[in-house]
């Protein structure tokens, strides 16, 4: 004969009665936590992107290793041929490499931004409340690490090299602010690139479609004075060659303020359109 087991109200395996009215008024009175602010959750996803690095310390090769070739490679194969010295060549390139190395650096952005939105990444950050372009902003705010910490290198090797900044600590770390500011302003283009391309490849490509005239089509390396007359006025008005004026004035003590404000306003139109463009692909994409 088969016996049934019942639970009775003793037993401790069984469920406790579950008031309802009770559970209703606590959940209605609780109140649902404030949404983190625009400036948190940039920070937050900043704090992200910073983390990747730890996790995979390789990706910083191209702020350790790509700036100091650039500068040795240029200094010692070129300075004899354009300065009739390396010292003299020295003392004018170093702030254009810099420029040049950091500009080049900020096409990664776009790509880390396309490697995430092919992962579905992006999707579930868009079901947060939080400000819509956070995800955006935080990898900019990590990349100005990168940006940082290139120049930091660049400089330091230049100074082993020779290099003597006649500004002063105020004039070099003004230039290095002033290239901070450009390079966190011209990388809202390569997000946008990012965000409507398919690939991380057709990224790459187009970005260095476009950097590589846009640098070497400058003053980084040589004078424009000695480029044909035609040429010259293209290669001093692109927002490479400003900046490298701004920065090598403010490192050589001789600030040049046209060169500076130009730079200031570049900076503002690459926000102001890529940067309405890229959220706007973002929240549409």
């Amino acid at each position: 004969m088969a016996f049934t087991e019942t639970k009775t109200k003793s037993d401790p395996d069984a469920p406790a009665p579950v008031e309802k009215d009770r559970l209703r008024k606590l959940l209605a009175q609780s109140e649902r936590p404030a949404a983190p602010s625009a400036w948190a959750a940039a920070r937050t996803f900043g704090w992200r992107s910073m983390l990747k690095i730890k996790h995979v310390p390789e990706q910083l090769s191209d702020i350790l290793v790509f700036p100091i070739l650039m500068l040795l490679m240029f200094t010692y194969l070129f300075g004899g041929a354009i300065a009739g010295g390396t010292g003299d060549y020295l003392q004018f390139l170093l702030p254009g490499i810099m420029v040049m190395s950091i500009a080049m650096t900020t096409m990664y952005t776009g790509m880390s931004v396309n490697i995430d939105i092919q992962k579905g990444v992006t999707d579930r950050f868009r079901t947060l409340p939080i400000w819509r372009a956070a995800p955006m902003v935080g990898y900019l705010l990590a990349d100005v690490f990168r940006y940082a910490a290139a120049g930091v290198i660049m400089f330091g090797t230049g100074m082993v090299m020779g290099y003597r900044p006649a500004g002063g600590a105020d004039g070099v770390l003004l230039g290095i602010a002033l290239l901070l500011v450009f390079a966190f302003s011209f990388s809202w283009l390569w997000t946008w690139l990012g965000v409507i391309t398919r690939s991380e490849k057709t990224v790459m490509s187009i970005s260095m479609s476009i950097m590589f005239p846009m640098t070497f089509l400058s003053n980084v390396m040589v004078d424009p004075s000695t480029m044909p007359g035609w040429l010259q006025p293209i290669v001093k008005n692109t927002p490479i060659s400003q900046l490298v004026d701004g920065v090598r004035g403010l490192f050589d003590g001789n600030v040049q303020s046209g060169a500076v404000t130009t730079t200031l306003i570049w900076c503002a139109g690459f926000i102001a359109v890529f940067g309405f463009l890229t959220v706007r692909a973002y929240n549409r994409k």
